[in-house]
């Protein structure tokens, strides 16, 4: 590691600390009661006046609620901009919003959705829940005996245990989706 590398990493440990700290509302003294280190120490660490010690930072990120790797993982700006590639399937055009199914464990999603002619297809049932909201058009919710159509600008959030199916009512519609592991198999994949 060079030298200035190694400064660019000081450089974001130390904002990283302080912008923890202030997200959780804590003084210099609060942080330093929960790591043991002195609010003096902590202060030269946040400015730059004293160099950060691995012995310190493992308490510090701990008191943070981090990682030390967290802490000092550097930040790269390829895995900013994500282009989705449209994915087709009968009725249903996806653009995949999230990186490999994100740490999460969940999938974001962009749904193109046209209405299908004739019968409903299967409702399905999977383990845990999923989320949408409509951008545009009118989504057609079935939820077991039930009915539901979500408008622009609603969202639907449900028990995916109950059998489900949703579609386009009378024109395109284009909604806004998360799913996790469960959901994504059972709606992004065939079969």
């Amino acid at each position: 590691m060079t030298q200035e590398s190694t400064g660019d990493v000081d450089v974001l440990v130390r904002q990283r600390i302080r912008g923890l700290r202030v997200a959780q509302g804590w003084t210099l003294d609060a942080l330093a009661r929960r790591c043991h280190v002195s609010p003096s120490t902590l202060s030269r660490i946040e400015t730059g006046h004293r160099r950060v010690a691995l012995d310190q930072l493992v308490p510090i990120a701990r008191a943070l609620g981090t990682t030390l790797d967290q802490l000092v993982e550097p930040v790269g700006d390829d895995d900013v901009v994500i282009r989705p590639e449209p994915h087709q399937r009968p009725g249903v055009l996806t653009w995949l919003l999230s990186r490999d199914r994100a740490e999460s464990g969940v999938l974001v999603a962009k749904m193109r959705l046209s209405p299908i002619p004739g019968p409903m297809a299967d409702q399905r049932v999977h383990p845990g829940h999923e989320w949408f909201t409509v951008l545009s058009g009118t989504v057609r919710l079935h939820l077991g005996d039930r009915v539901i159509d979500v408008q622009e600008g609603e969202a639907a959030e449900f028990d995916t245990m109950t059998p489900h199916y949703f579609t386009a009512y009378r024109k395109n519609a284009e909604i806004l989706t998360i799913f996790d592991r469960d959901g994504e198999r059972a709606h992004l994949h065939d079969g």
